[in-house]
């Protein structure tokens, strides 16, 4: 239930500067140095910390402080900084040189380079970053939210050890409920509870918005102040918004102290860009997991946030279909002519199971229609010129509607809460559905009352936590953002009707509706492959890496961008896409304020979805490794990057670097350097050439019309790696020897050829074509087939047909959830669901 926002609720805890509180906590040390490396910043207990004989003076050179080898690596972590928010982290670092490592976060905080460091869990290390694989597994398992956010609060205890793990979820007026909790069997139960939205100042919000992760290790342990706590210029504190040690408010520990906690650790689930909810974790007494561990809790809340995402668009997938069902029968019934007010009875039925409602209200063409628990026609006429003036011109929806038209109170105790969809702009006429008035009980986590202070008073945070009941009374049920969404629909319709739109418009309407239905499948086709290119990219990274740092580094950063790529074509309703948006948001944080660093030149170009996280692969692999070896990591180096379209309507894309090191060929070849030069060939059938010249790394690329325009069926053959023989026997002797696979996706493709090969396949040939498939299929017919169903637009059918007449045995994968009938019909053994992983592969091979 979503209450009314309180008009108290913005106190004094909301205008405190939390991020300038000039002290981090005693667990860590902090250094901020400006431009030239020299100390502008450092906290109290930095020599303590170090093992050094006194604090440094203000103005000292890092390299005075740092060992050479660690301060090389945190410059390293420096370049590679994705944005002001998002901080880089390097674990195990011995920053004095006396062989005791710390794990270390730097980001950027006023023009100054913020280093944070902690003791490295050297014991625990491997074994924290282990469990990321298994995590993410346990949480892609989860089919509704419910189970989501129980697995969630479930794993987050076990990893690190609080008494109490809970899932906070915000509701619209930004009261928050505990939705999913694992305790301590002492401890009292929250789940249920309510709290009011002061309870988390509106500041706070916006911080854990942009920092995602906050840790408190020990609520009774003294801050240790910033010297100096003004810096010498500005005379302003340092911004620790993005700080991992950043202490906290008295008025926050005051707080936490009443609810009996002794540490706690929160991380934020944003979806949307907006907070949608929290992972917070109590413990008794002081407790402080190790960087490392916290990191992977961290990884777990941004995958919990890739299914939530993928669970809610799905039901909204549900409710779409039903409304765009309820839209069709309503201009079907419509199309004869009848009266808006006449048909009152047929809207109704219609919208029966799918807005519960209590009444319904017709006002069209000066006639007045109800049905129900509804106003008399007086008593709508008296409130029906208020309507549109003072709720505005779209739809409304009010548990209470007389808080907003006084008028309204005299049907109030027969009809409190109002749906109103206007069905004319500066008119009486609307359709309205009503809810009688309901008595309800909200169980509060204490007197909401009290999160509040009296005018002139300081604010005081509460002292009791204990289950607090208020009863509702004059509300109805609320309308759902779903059932509001369907209103808005019915809405649109009606008003069609009403003007009695063009024949043209009528079958405007019905191939887009057509396309929103082709659209939404595809959607959550491409949610599931989403997860399963997280899954591959995680194993194909591993062996690129030199260090787990490095792995971490390697992993967070392409994670990101399909994140970033994700954003982007959804943000258009999962249609084409700017590729130098792309370009520049893949360029920008490493260039910082000096955007004259990189040039986007020619003529910007719109990406299909299926192009789209191709190319912010590979345009993040150029821009990584430019930062690294390239002109970008160099403060002169420029890189330039030209768009043009061929004669043929395909894009060239260049990619020019200067200004930075001598360049050299690289030595191996990682799955970086896989991905820039094998993605567009092998997934877009177009063209990659990388050339190092001693200047400069150049780039060519060229990309398909289609995926600009329309479709086509080239496609490009892709090597096969030598066989592993450390997996060779997992698989019997009559386990096929010979396997084709066909997949329309590199990353998903060498993952899945790198497991057959570990298990002990001897030949793995990879198509991403169904013309590639047919001739691999006519010149050697391999023992065993791995498809993927969906080739981009192309249909597997043909290769089925091809592989059934051959005799050879085969599976289709997917990442949709129905259609296993079709699947038989095809002739397929089985059906491999995506993501899928090794363990999956070695069991179909076994039992073929």
């Amino acid at each position: 239930m979503n209450l009314h926002q309180r008009p108290d609720t913005l106190t004094a805890c909301d205008r405190e500067a939390i991020h300038h509180i000039a002290a981090i906590q005693s667990f860590g040390g902090l250094i901020a140095a400006d431009a030239e490396g020299r100390t502008v910043h450092v906290s109290a207990n930095l020599a303590e910390m170090l093992g050094l004989p006194a604090l440094p003076p203000s103005g000292t050179p890092l390299a005075a402080i740092i060992a050479a080898p660690a301060l090389a690596a945190i410059t390293d972590a420096l370049a590679s900084l994705a944005g002001i928010d998002t901080p880089e982290r390097r674990f195990g670092l011995d920053l004095t040189g006396t062989g005791q490592p710390f794990d270390c976060a730097v980001h950027m905080s006023c023009g100054l380079s913020v280093i944070e460091f902690e003791p490295h869990a050297r014991n625990d290390f491997a074994d924290h970053v282990s469990m990321i694989v298994p995590v993410i597994a346990k949480l892609e398992n989860a089919s509704s939210l419910t189970d989501l956010c129980d697995t969630a609060a479930r794993l987050v205890r076990q990893m690190t050890g609080y008494d109490r793990v809970m899932v906070y979820r915000f509701h619209p007026d930004e009261s928050g409920e505990v939705i999913a909790e694992d305790r301590d069997e002492s401890l009292e139960p929250f789940k249920g509870l309510r709290y009011p939205a002061a309870d988390i100042p509106q500041q706070a919000r916006e911080l854990f918005r942009r920092n995602r992760f906050r840790i408190i290790a020990d609520m009774d342990a003294e801050a240790v102040p910033i010297i100096p706590a003004l810096s010498a210029q500005e005379e302003q504190p340092l911004d620790l918004s993005m700080s991992m040690l950043r202490a906290h408010s008295r008025m926050h520990l005051a707080y936490m102290r009443n609810m009996g906690v002794g540490a706690s650790l929160a991380i934020a689930i944003v979806r949307h860009d907006r907070l949608w909810g929290m992972i917070s974790c109590h413990h008794r007494s002081a407790r402080l997991p190790p960087y490392s561990l916290r990191t992977v809790a961290e990884l777990l809340s941004q995958t919990f946030s890739l299914m939530l995402d993928r669970i809610l668009v799905a039901k909204a997938e549900g409710l779409r279909e039903r409304a765009r069902q309820l839209n069709d029968r309503l201009l079907l019934r419509l199309a004869g002519g009848v009266t808006l007010a006449d048909s009152l009875p047929m809207i109704e039925e219609l919208l029966r199971g799918t807005i519960l409602h209590d009444g319904i209200s017709v006002f069209a063409d000066g006639e007045y229609r109800a049905s129900g628990e509804a106003p008399e026609e007086a008593e709508f006429r008296a409130i029906a010129p208020l309507l549109a003036s003072t709720l505005g011109g779209a739809t409304h929806a009010s548990t209470r509607l007389a808080d907003q038209i006084p008028e309204a109170a005299t049907f109030a105790p027969r009809a409190a809460g109002a749906l109103v969809l206007p069905l004319s702009r500066g008119t009486r006429d609307s359709l309205v559905l009503w809810r009688r008035p309901l008595t309800r009980v909200v169980t509060w986590a204490g007197d909401p009352a009290k999160a509040a202070a009296a005018p002139g008073q300081l604010l005081q945070p509460r002292a009791s936590f204990a289950a607090w009941q208020e009863t509702i009374r004059g509300h109805s049920a609320d309308w759902s953002p779903e059932e509001c969404e369907v209103a808005a629909r019915l809405r649109r319709t009606l008003i069609e009707v009403i003007l009695r739109m063009s024949e043209d418009l009528t079958r405007e309407r019905a191939r887009a509706a057509e396309q929103q239905d082709l659209l939404i499948a595809e959607l959550n086709h491409r949610v599931r492959n989403i997860l399963g290119l997280i899954r591959a990219l995680v194993s194909q990274s591993q062996a690129e890496a030199l260090s787990v740092p490095g792995f971490a580094a390697i992993i967070g950063g392409r994670i990101a961008a399909l994140a970033a790529a994700h954003d982007n074509i959804t943000a258009k309703n999962w249609g084409p896409a700017s590729l130098a948006k792309l370009i520049e948001a893949e360029l920008a944080p490493y260039c910082g304020s000096n955007r004259a660093r990189f040039r986007i030149a020619g003529e910007d170009v719109l990406v299909t979805p299926e192009a789209y996280t191709i190319l912010a692969l590979v345009v993040h692999e150029l821009a990584t490794n430019s930062a690294k070896y390239g002109s970008l990591s160099a403060r002169v180096g420029r890189v330039e990057v030209n768009l043009a379209r061929t004669a043929f309507g395909d894009l060239a894309l260049r990619w020019r670097e200067s200004g930075g090191p001598p360049v050299t060929a690289p030595t191996r070849h990682g799955f970086g350097s896989t991905i820039i030069t094998r993605s567009i060939p092998h997934d877009l059938q177009g063209e990659a050439d990388v050339r190092y010249r001693l200047a400069g790394v150049e780039a060519d690329f060229l990309i398909p019309a289609r995926y600009l325009a329309a479709p086509d069926a080239s496609r490009r053959r892709m090597p096969t790696p030598p066989p592993d023989p450390m997996r060779a026997d997992r698989l019997p002797p009559d386990a096929p020897a010979r396997v084709l696979v066909v997949e329309d996706s590199i990353i998903i493709a060498l993952d899945t050829e790198e497991n057959l090969k570990r298990l002990g396949v001897a030949e793995v040939r990879l198509e991403s074509s169904v013309g590639g498939a047919l001739s691999a299929i006519a010149d050697d017919p391999p023992d065993f087939a791995i498809i993927d169903f969906n080739l981009g637009g192309e249909s597997s059918e043909p290769i089925a047909d091809a592989l059934r007449v051959a005799g050879v045995r085969f599976v289709l994968a997917t990442g949709y959830a129905e259609g296993a009938g079709q699947f038989e019909r095809l002739g397929a053994e089985a059906v491999l669901r995506k993501p899928y992983g090794m363990t999956e592969i070695e069991r179909l091979l076994v039992g073929a």
